[in-house]
């Protein structure tokens, strides 16, 4: 069994309250737009794992470290990570062609600030956005998920709100 702490759209700015979110977590997962590596450097003291990909607001410090796309398997579970992805079925062009080839069970994406868990009967897919934890946008609470991965199964998922915009 796999705790997940699933974060995305920091934009530099990170709450305290994360930190006790994630105690319980064993890795955190960071879909994009970090706005800066002090930040990402700050979630990897928590001393988790940290998996991550670039959004379209962060700059080489970034990049250099974190890629445009994670496809890796956790437990029994094949993920995707895009910041820029769409949502079933209104997947960008490039995120529908990546799910076709790499065929995940779990797609997770950032960029819209706009929190969702929602499947995809076509793909055989669950879509998550943790919506947005910083400050800048125009989401007016923020929020990350907590979620469990235990074989096959992702079960156990809880939106945390950390408060208002």
């Amino acid at each position: 069994m796999t705790r997940i702490g699933l974060i995305s759209d920091t934009h530099s700015f990170l709450d305290e309250a994360v930190f006790s979110h994630f105690a319980h977590c064993d890795e955190i997962w960071h879909g994009g737009d970090w706005g800066s590596l002090q930040l990402a450097e700050a979630l990897s003291r928590a001393g988790k794992p940290l998996r991550g990909v670039y959004g379209n607001i962060d700059g080489n410090d970034i990049r250099s470290l974190y890629p445009e796309q994670l496809v890796f398997t956790c437990e029994q579970v094949k993920v995707m990570i895009r910041h820029i992805g769409g949502y079933p079925p209104k997947y960008n062009p490039d995120t529908r062609r990546e799910l076709k080839l790499h065929k995940p069970q779990l797609f997770i994406s950032g960029h819209s600030h706009i929190l969702k868990v929602m499947y995809d009967d076509k793909l055989q897919c669950l879509h998550m956005n943790p919506g947005a934890a910083g400050k800048q946008g125009w989401h007016k609470v923020r929020t990350l998920i907590r979620f469990v991965i235990d074989g096959k199964e992702m079960k156990d998922c809880e939106v945390v709100e950390l408060g208002g915009r």
